[in-house]
């Protein structure tokens, strides 16, 4: 006899990218800590962040992820419930949407597992395969670009206090940043559907909140990619790439016919790290814009990067208007 009630299992998607014959999405098998993403009393917020990162993972499970084609692909959840969903097949672009979302659905793939919600064994998941309308694509970092974090304070604690203590329905954006990237995502016909691609360093476990974020803020949707608490946690080599630079690279690797726009801050690496990348792709990336943050040490070095560097176009800007004006007149936006 079990004195304590467990709780069901559920499956979360995040939303990822593939290419008209590349299957590629994941996610995590979790027990379900019935996070309420609504409630905004303090008390709750000091508890939803717990269960976050205090996660009952479900691991070396199998899965099993349907396509609408009926194809069914199965996986196997790792040490920490990850999983990853990759096969090559074709013409999975007829299987999208016009803004390029492909639709599939997670199951446990035993059938006696009966502790899902409602005991419903099915999870929605989608990745994006670009439409062939798009001209360019976008990658933008999350903290201090579109949401103010705090990255530049002391010992990073308004990033901890915000993350915390704030609902994500009340985090608000930085002003003009979703309708500037509307206007990317339209582009210059206004009927592009440009992907627009939010990295960020944020763990996994914060993937619901800043989707909830992205959502109510009308920011376009768009593959949210962060990394592991282990990886964040761990001593990395010397010479090993920051994680966001490792995802932006492979985005240009797995769409080498557009181009790309990068977005980010100056308040950590983002200038350092998006001229590595032009550097490495030339006439890939169109330009490059890094808001600015209050930081007077900080900004002068950026500065003084964005003043000497001549190859890719790289503005510091101190608004999304300034932004707006600069895409209007290169012709990314109408």
């Amino acid at each position: 006899m079990s004195w304590f009630k467990k709780d069901p299992l559920q499956i979360i998607t995040f939303q990822s990218y593939g290419t008209d014959s590349h299957f590629y999405a994941r996610g995590r098998a979790l027990e379900d800590e019935s996070i309420d993403l609504e409630d905004q009393h303090i008390w709750h917020l000091i508890v939803n962040t717990w269960k976050r990162f205090e996660t009952d993972e479900i691991k070396h499970v199998g899965l099993d992820v349907k396509l609408p084609n009926n194809k069914i692909l199965k996986v196997t959840t790792d040490e920490n419930g990850y999983f990853i969903a990759e096969d090559i097949i074709g013409n999975l672009r007829d299987l999208t949407n016009e803004e390029g979302w492909l639709p599939f659905e997670l199951s446990y793939n035993d059938v006696n597992i009966k502790r899902t919600i409602q005991n419903k064994n099915r999870f929605p998941g989608e990745l994006l395969i670009p439409s062939n309308k798009a001209d360019f694509c976008v990658a933008s970092d999350i903290d201090d670009t579109i949401l103010h974090t705090g990255v530049v304070s002391i010992l990073k604690w308004k990033v901890i206090y915000n993350s915390i203590f704030k609902h994500a329905k009340n985090r608000i954006p930085l002003e003009g940043s979703a309708d500037f990237y509307h206007k990317l995502h339209r582009g210059v016909s206004g009927n592009n559907a440009n992907p627009i691609f939010y990295v960020s360093h944020s763990p996994w476990n914060l993937y619901r909140y800043l989707e909830l974020f992205l959502r109510q803020n009308n920011f376009p949707k768009g593959p949210i990619l962060l990394r592991s608490l282990s990886n964040l946690l761990r001593k990395k080599p010397q010479d090993e790439k920051p994680q966001k630079q490792k995802e932006i690279m492979n985005l240009l690797k797995t769409y080498p016919h557009l181009p790309f726009i990068l977005i980010g801050d100056s308040g950590e690496h983002d200038p350092d790290i998006y001229i590595e990348i032009a550097e490495e792709f030339p006439n890939r990336i169109l330009a490059i814009y890094l808001r600015s943050v209050k930081h007077k040490k900080k900004m002068l070095r950026v500065k003084g990067i964005v003043d000497s560097y001549k190859t890719t176009p790289m503005l510091l800007v101190e608004n999304s208007q300034q932004a707006i004006e600069h895409a209007r007149k290169s012709g990314f936006i109408a």
